[in-house]
């Protein structure tokens, strides 16, 4: 690391880590360690202070990676904590997405709700936030969760354990990008990462951008979006060294066209997107590990979430329910909890205090809090809790794979980050007849009590031709009102077998409810698929379903998710012509 001579504060430059203000005397040195404090510039948090540093990423690559630091103010230099550490492309100096109108350096403010939402300084820990290659004050082509990354991630958590100020004990959180680097650290196995925190991650990189080998609407979008983080200008009071590297793109603009064409790729069993496949690569890890995923999540959608639970073999926490990209501790406008539960942050400390410091907690969490369409909320050991699977016959039909043209496709030249993408509202729409080429549907029979369709919904079935199928899941109430609450689609490459998951969910049908299984033509601009104009016979198909019986629920703390009643406002229908069901969903009655 370069030591810099530290610049009056009035004129706000920044420090290094070993660097000293000039005529400091010693006391003071022992007081707090060295850094920019709040009081000398207001984009240090309180109770913090701050410097930055640099060292290499783990694959000899070259590329350094840049870091800033927040130490407590109360503590002095040479004072052990342990380690909070995100590591995202979302910490730019200059803004998190785009510049934000900043007119003097300082760390990012990402997580200042994190922080100073938990007292984090206050309790002894120490906060760093480091650039992915690509990114704010890191050099490199940007690698969107490749090898290239992970190595960031590895050399982060690395650089944390060994530092003088640190127990060598690290913690990592984030949600969206810096929540898949979480679990990217999970997979990496290393001693020195004792927890982390995850809120609303992607579990397979493929799975962001395709489904099937079906493009969605942000397949260029989103890495546009990053190529245009990737290539903000610095601060004009920046480190000339972090200024040199944050223009890196200048002088390799392969690192943007390469980002482009890398991640145009449908194939799920390439060698890139296998790289990137965090759901497989969880098999036997054991960090502990605290989850948040929304079932009717817009952006990062839960994908392959149960594949990477079931892999992973650590202790885990989740809160899982019916929201929209959010974190746990987020309120809307009226103060409501955009996840409906209170405590994200007590929790999580306590999380942290128990694997990062040996506290055990005086307070019992529940491993997992789930959050139905009902807005009740349960207490579970583990997610999903089946008490039986069903594997339902459905009918044979045809449809003619026209793509039913949808206005809603997002235009192909929009950017799209991990943050901020949400696909677009369904139209609105009185009745959905059922005579229509596209699709044909599939009815269960009356439910004869309360079930809930729980875990990872799957699809099997024979396709006569080439072309795409979606199936739709809808919960059908006895008047014809029905909610579409899962989905998904594929390409059919070539007549013949044709298996996929649909979304993970969670979802209870009332007594007199019956399942409407729909099968068809790909009607949503969620993709951008490329009709086929083929009749496609489906025969022999079967639905795979995991039931749980709300009976032995378990209630804990939690109101209903304001954006559940958002989503149901979108995706209610009413269907006509409802048969009278083909096939039967049942409960064994135990827990």
């Amino acid at each position: 690391m370069n030591l810099r001579r530290r610049a009056a504060a009035a004129a706000g430059a920044l420090i290094t880590i070993a660097t000293l203000a000039v005529g400091s005397p010693a006391t003071a040195a022992a007081v707090a360690p060295p850094g920019v404090t709040h009081e000398e510039n207001p984009r240090v948090p309180e109770g913090a202070v701050w410097t930055e540093a640099y060292f290499p990423s783990a694959d000899n690559s070259g590329v350094e990676l840049h870091a800033d630091v927040l130490r407590p103010t109360h503590l002095p230099s040479h004072a052990r904590t342990p380690v909070i550490l995100a590591v995202s492309s979302y910490f730019s100096h200059a803004g998190q997405t785009g510049p934000e109108g900043w007119t003097r350096t300082g760390p990012s403010s990402r997580f200042a709700d994190f922080t100073s939402g938990t007292g984090l300084f206050a309790r002894g820990y120490t906060y760093v936030m480091v650039d992915l290659r690509g990114f704010g004050g890191s050099t490199g082509c940007l690698d969107w969760v490749g090898p290239g990354e992970q190595a960031d991630v590895k050399a982060a958590i690395q650089w944390a354990a060994k530092q003088p100020w640190s127990t060598g004990k690290v913690g990592m959180y984030g949600k969206s990008y810096d929540a898949v680097t979480g679990l990217v650290g999970n997979n990496l196995r290393l001693p020195a990462l004792k927890a982390v925190v995850a809120q609303e991650p992607v579990w397979d990189m493929y799975n962001y951008l395709f489904s099937n080998r079906v493009p969605r609407p942000n397949v260029t979008g989103t890495p546009n979006a990053y190529n245009s983080i990737a290539t903000m200008a610095p601060l004009p009071d920046d480190t000339d060294r972090y200024r040199a590297n944050a223009q890196y793109e200048q002088s390799h603009p392969e690192c943007l066209a390469d980002n482009l064409t890398n991640n145009n790729n449908p194939d799920p069993d390439s060698a890139y997107w296998r790289a990137r496949n965090l759901a497989a690569q969880a098999k036997g890890t054991n960090t502990p590990l605290f989850v948040t995923q929304g079932f009717i999540e817009n952006n990062t959608k839960p994908e392959d979430m149960q594949e990477f639970l079931d892999n992973h073999q650590g202790v885990e926490r989740g809160w899982l329910g019916q929201w929209e990209h959010v974190r746990g501790n987020e309120t809307n406008d009226q103060g409501q909890l955009l996840m409906g539960r209170a405590g994200f942050f007590d929790e999580v400390m306590r999380f942290y205090d128990r694997y990062l410091k040996g506290i055990r907690p005086a307070v019992h969490d529940p491993a997992y809090a789930v959050e139905d369409n009902t807005g009740a909320w349960r207490a579970q050991k583990t997610w999903p809790t089946p008490s039986s699977h069903t594997s339902a016959a459905l009918a044979d039909g045809q449809y003619v794979d026209d793509g039913l043209a949808s206005t809603l496709a997002v235009p192909a030249g929009q950017e799209w980050d991990m943050e901020h993408y949400t696909d677009p509202a369904p139209p609105a729409a009185k009745g959905l007849a059922l005579a229509a080429a596209g699709s044909y549907f599939t009815w269960s029979t009356p439910v004869a009590s309360r079930l809930r369709i729980t875990g990872t919904p799957q699809i099997t079935s024979h396709a006569s031709a080439p072309g795409n199928i979606m199936v739709r899941l809808w919960d059908v109430a006895p008047d014809g009102t029905a909610v579409m609450f899962d989905e998904n689609v594929a390409l059919i490459e070539r007549a013949g077998r044709v298996a996929f998951d649909l979304k993970s969910t969670d979802w209870t049908l009332e007594a007199g409810h019956q399942l409407g299984v729909q099968i068809g033509t790909i009607g949503s601009g969620s993709w951008r698929d490329t009709p086929s104009g083929n009749t496609i016979e489906i025969t022999r198909a079967r639905l795979n379903l995991a039931l749980q019986n709300p009976r032995f629920d378990v209630p804990t703390q939690g109101d209903r998710s304001p954006f559940l009643d958002t989503y149901l406002r979108q995706y209610t229908r009413t269907l006509t012509g409802v048969g009278e069901g083909t096939f039967r969903l049942a409960l064994r009655h135990r827990p």
